[in-house]
């Protein structure tokens, strides 16, 4: 004779049926949960706890826990482990405290040479440290407790996170400037009959462009043997140019000068420059930062030689975010300029001049994508 029931029967309503179903079949959810839906599922429809335990490959004791759990407590509380009283807490909220205070103060503080701390380093000090100040708790206390406390409070003393502060008090009146700049030169775009008085250029210098050789031949790809290029660990520096470039906001054309440095006179060559490519009677209209260059002596007297030529909108300090000449530097960055190699700085000017011409070919018309509000 077989044994007779004990338990009660399973009493499922149609909303956690569904529930329990969802979750037999779900891919996302956890395996714990998975097996005790389908567990509850099966004794809800009448199957054994002997044979729920073979198909499971479990034991009974396993199964009766999580039946005695749903008829205790409910179906879908019983897909989760209960909450246990645990052990008293070894660590005191007042020795948590005192290493999240530690941890938001510099190591500088407690005359160390680091600047942030690691884990270790502040490790240590708690342990050596921990007595004295009254927290005898944490003498033992490892890298995983202190992870513990810290990510609960969402702090990591180890890493650094940049910000741009605001240090110019008329920042959002110069950067609604450039964005009624922006739409103004979007609507002469989309309206070509518009008559066009004046021509906008995006302008900005890129230092520090490397001219590097390699000291050992360049190996190609070999297929089967070498799936990338081969290059000698070794290089040789052969000097840096500057390159000043500016983007017409209205054809997408770039205008490029490449030079050693980005003086006064490297800038006042740049604008004689864009004097002859425009158009006579146009106004220039130039978005530019606040380098000393742009407003130098030098600068003013040569815009004296040339009245109602030139127009300079200048971006905020910390705001030349808002220059879209930026977006061709981030270009030419990750393509022509990516891993260049040259054998002189000779070289290294050429194939710029050449990237920028391959690059007028096909000119983008460069547009700012967000608005003012989005941006506030």
């Amino acid at each position: 004779m077989g044994r007779t029931p004990t338990r009660a029967k399973l009493a499922v309503n149609e909303t956690e049926l569904n529930e329990l179903v969802r979750i037999m079949n779900s891919r996302s959810e956890s395996f714990a949960q998975v097996s005790r839906a389908g567990i509850l599922f099966s004794y809800y429809n009448g199957q054994s706890i002997t044979r729920i335990a073979k198909d499971y490959k479990t034991n009974r004791p396993k199964i009766e826990r999580t039946i005695d759990r749903a008829l205790g407590f409910g179906v879908i509380e019983a897909l989760d482990d209960l909450p246990r009283p645990g052990r008293k807490p070894k660590i005191t909220d007042d020795a948590k405290a005192w290493v999240i205070s530690l941890a938001c103060n510099s190591p500088r503080n407690y005359d160390y040479a680091a600047e942030t701390w690691t884990y270790s380093a502040l490790v240590n000090h708690i342990s050596s440290h921990c007595e004295q100040e009254g927290y005898e708790c944490l003498s033992n206390i490892g890298k995983s407790a202190l992870h513990s406390i810290l990510t609960s409070n969402r702090i990591r003393p180890d890493k650094v996170t940049y910000y741009l502060e605001k240090r110019d008090p008329q920042f959002e009146e110069k950067m609604t400037n450039v964005l009624c700049v922006y739409k103004e030169v979007e609507i002469i775009n989309n309206n070509p009959d518009v008559a066009q008085i004046s021509v906008t250029v995006s302008y900005d210098e890129k230092p520090g462009i490397q001219a590097i050789a390699n000291m050992g031949a360049q190996l190609s790809p070999v297929p089967g043997e070498y799936s990338n290029i081969g290059r000698d660990a070794e290089y040789k520096r052969l000097g840096t140019v500057s390159l000043l470039a500016g983007i017409n906001l209205h054809t997408g054309k770039i205008y490029p000068l490449v030079r050693d440095r980005h003086r006064s006179r490297e800038f006042i060559e740049f604008l004689m420059m864009l004097d002859e490519e425009i158009l006579s009677g146009l106004k220039i209209r130039v978005i530019l930062d606040n380098h000393s260059s742009h407003v130098s002596k030098e600068t003013k007297a040569y815009l004296l030689t040339k009245p109602n030529r030139f127009e300079f909108v200048f971006t905020p300090k910390h705001g030349s975010w808002l220059n879209l000449i930026e977006m061709f530097f981030s270009k030419i960055s990750r393509s022509f300029l990516r891993l260049i190699r040259v054998k002189s700085k000779d070289e290294l000017i050429e194939r710029i001049y050449k990237g920028i011409d391959e690059i007028n070919e096909a000119p983008v018309v460069f547009r700012w994508r967000y608005k003012l509000d989005e941006i506030q």
